[in-house]
C-alpha cells in the first residue's frame, strides 16, 4: 500500500465531509449517533468475535495482562459503548450558539459564534471503545474525525467502523464523516501528522512515548498531557477529617489513572498529626511512601524520596511526600515539579484556598476536593476526548466545547466604515 497517497485520499475525504458536519442540524447528527448506537447493539456477535481475533493476536504477541484488559471487549463493555453514543446525543449541541452580542458605536452588532475545529485527527491505543467514544465526541461537535488506532486492535476497530459507517449513512450523513485508517503501517501516523491541508488538530491518547513522539514530530496542532504528575496539599487551617479522606482517595481510589494524586504535600505543623493517620491507611492499602527527611523522621519506614521523586507520575501504589512551611512553598514546589494536570488544597481558610486557585497554574486547580474528580463526565461534560495540560483553546478535560472554536459574526444594515 502507497502510504502516502492513501493517507491523502483519507485526507481529502474528511476534508469534504467536515464541510457537511459544519451544516449538519443537531437533529441529524443525533439521529446518527443512536442510529450507530443501533447498529453497535445489532452486530455484538461480529464485534466480539472481530475482538476474540485481537485478544488471541495479543495473546501469541506476549501481550502482558493489563494491555491485554484494556483490549477486551465483552457484552457489559459494548452496554459502556451503547449508553456512552446515548449520553452524547443528549448534550447540549454547542456549534451555532452566539454570545457576547452587542452594538458598537457605528450601528453594526457583533459576537462571537461557536463553530466546530473541521477535522480532527485522534491517534491511540489498545482500548477499542475509544474508537466509539471519539467518534461520538467529534460528530456531535461538527468535525469530521480519522481515528488512527493500536495495530492490536485492528479488527476490533474495523468491526466497530463498519458500525459508525451503517450509522451515518442512515441518518444521512457521509460515512467519511469519520474513519477508521484501515492499516497498521506506522508511517500512516507520520503522514496524519503532517497533513496540514486537510487535519486542523491531532488529538493522541495513549502513553507518553506516543505523545512525545506526535509533539515532537506533528506540524498540525496538537490537544495533549504528557503526565500527570498530580498534587494534595494539606494546609496547617485543613479540616483533617477532610484532609485525610481527600488523600486517601485522591492516591488510592484508582492508580492507574492521570488524575491520582502522585505527590503529597504536608504543612509542617500538622504533619506530626495528619501523617501517622494517613500512613497506616497507607500501608494497609500496599502504599509505598517515598518521603522528604522530614517526614522519615516522623515515619521512619518510609523509604527516602530522590530529587527525581518529586516529578514522578507512578501510575502505581507509589507516593512521594513531603512537608513544606507553609502555603507559599506549597505553591512554589507544584509550580516547579507539577505537569499542570491537577492539584488541590485542604483548607478552610478562604483567602488561602483563593491564593492556591489562583497561583497555581494547572488546568484544574481544586479546593477540598480529590483530585480524581478532574475528568469530563465528572466536570458533567458528558464525556471527554482527553485533557490538555496546554495554554491553547482547551485546557483540562476536553468535551464537545473543547472540539470547537469561535469566530466573529457582525450583523449590518448597509452600514460602511468612516
Amino acid at each position: 500500500m502507497n502510504i502516502k497517497g492513501y493517507m491523502q485520499s483519507v485526507g481529502i475525504a474528511a476534508r469534504e465531509s467536515s464541510r457537511v458536519l459544519a451544516r449538519a442540524g443537531s437533529v441529524i447528527k443525533n439521529n446518527a449517533l443512536l442510529a450507530i448506537a443501533g447498529m453497535v447493539d445489532s452486530n455484538r456477535s461480529e464485534l466480539l468475535a472481530a475482538n476474540a481475533t485481537d485478544m488471541e493476536n495479543g495473546r501469541n504477541k506476549g501481550l502482558d495482562a493489563a494491555l491485554l484488559d484494556r483490549l477486551e471487549l465483552n457484552d457489559e463493555r459494548i452496554d459502556a459503548m451503547i449508553q456512552g453514543l446515548h449520553q452524547v446525543a443528549a448534550l447540549q449541541d454547542p456549534v451555532g450558539e452566539i454570545t457576547d452580542m452587542g452594538y458598537r458605536p457605528s450601528g453594526i452588532q457583533l459576537g462571537q459564534m461557536r463553530v466546530p475545529l473541521g477535522v480532527v485527527g485522534i491517534i491511540y491505543e489498545s482500548r477499542p471503545n475509544v474508537t466509539i467514544d471519539a467518534a461520538s465526541l467529534c460528530l456531535k461537535s461538527g468535525n469530521a474525525t480519522i481515528l488512527r488506532g493500536g495495530s492490536e486492535a485492528i479488527y476490533s476497530n474495523r468491526a466497530i467502523a463498519d458500525c459508525i459507517s451503517a450509522g451515518l449513512t442512515s441518518a444521512g450523513l457521509p460515512e467519511t464523516a469519520v474513519q477508521v485508517v484501515n492499516t497498521t503501517d506506522r508511517d500512516a501516523v507520520g503522514e496524519l501528522i503532517t497533513m496540514t491541508d486537510y487535519v486542523d488538530v491531532i488529538v493522541p491518547r495513549g502513553g507518553k512515548s506516543l505523545i512525545e513522539r506526535v509533539s515532537a514530530d506533528a506540524r498540525v496542532p496538537v490537544i495533549k498531557h504528557l503526565d500527570g504528575n498530580c498534587h494534595v496539599y494539606i494546609d496547617d487551617r485543613a479540616d483533617l477529617k477532610k484532609a485525610v479522606a481527600i488523600a486517601d482517595n485522591a492516591k488510592t481510589h484508582r492508580y492507574g489513572v492521570c488524575n491520582a494524586m502522585e505527590s503529597l504535600l504536608i504543612a509542617e505543623p500538622v504533619a506530626a498529626t495528619v501523617l501517622p493517620e494517613l500512613s497506616k491507611i497507607y500501608s494497609e492499602k500496599g502504599v509505598e511512601m517515598r518521603g522528604c527527611e522530614k517526614s522519615r523522621a516522623i515515619i521512619s519506614t518510609m523509604t527516602a524520596a530522590t530529587e527525581a521523586d518529586w516529578a514522578q507520575e507512578y501510575l502505581a501504589p507509589i507516593l512521594s511526600i513531603k512537608i513544606v512551611a507553609g502555603i507559599d512553598a506549597a505553591i512554589e514546589h507544584i509550580n516547579h515539579y507539577s505537569s499542570q494536570h491537577t492539584e488541590s488544597i485542604v483548607t478552610e481558610d478562604f483567602n488561602r484556598g483563593r491564593r492556591f486557585i489562583a497561583e497555581v497554574d494547572s488546568s484544574s486547580v481544586m479546593i477540598n476536593a480529590s483530585t480524581r474528580f478532574a475528568d469530563g463526565f465528572e466536570y458533567g461534560l458528558g464525556a471527554e476526548i482527553g485533557i490538555s495540560t496546554d495554554k491553547i483553546h482547551a485546557r483540562g478535560p476536553v468535551g464537545l466545547e473543547g472540539l470547537t472554536s469561535q469566530k466573529w459574526v457582525v450583523f449590518g444594515d448597509g452600514q460602511i466604515r468612516q
